[in-house]
């Protein structure tokens, strides 16, 4: 993006350059760690570390299932996925490990 290019920011009001807004989302970007400290990123696949009670759902996850195709949140403990039979599954990073 150029300098040229301006966009609203809508915590402060203002009209900022567009270059200025990539790079302060880039700093606020929110570092996600399984439960031995490896980095998780957007589409990583990761292990369960124990077996997990599903609320709602009427289902265990048992250890070693794997998960694919994980994505962050804003919190740095939560990761979202998808798992067969489950909708809108949220898990703990601290239960999981880095495939």
């Amino acid at each position: 993006m150029s300098d040229d290019e301006y966009v609203y920011d809508e915590a402060s009001g203002e009209w900022v350059p567009a270059s200025q807004v990539a790079a302060v989302s880039t700093e606020e970007s929110v570092e996600v760690r399984d439960s031995v400290g490896n980095l998780l990123a957007d589409g990583d696949q990761v292990t369960l570390i124990k077996d997990l009670t599903v609320k709602g759902a009427g289902q265990t996850l048992k250890r070693g299932t794997l998960i694919k195709s994980i994505r962050l949140t804003g919190d740095p403990q939560e990761i979202d996925c998808k798992f067969d039979g489950i909708k809108g599954l949220v898990l703990r990073a601290e239960f999981v490990r880095k495939r």
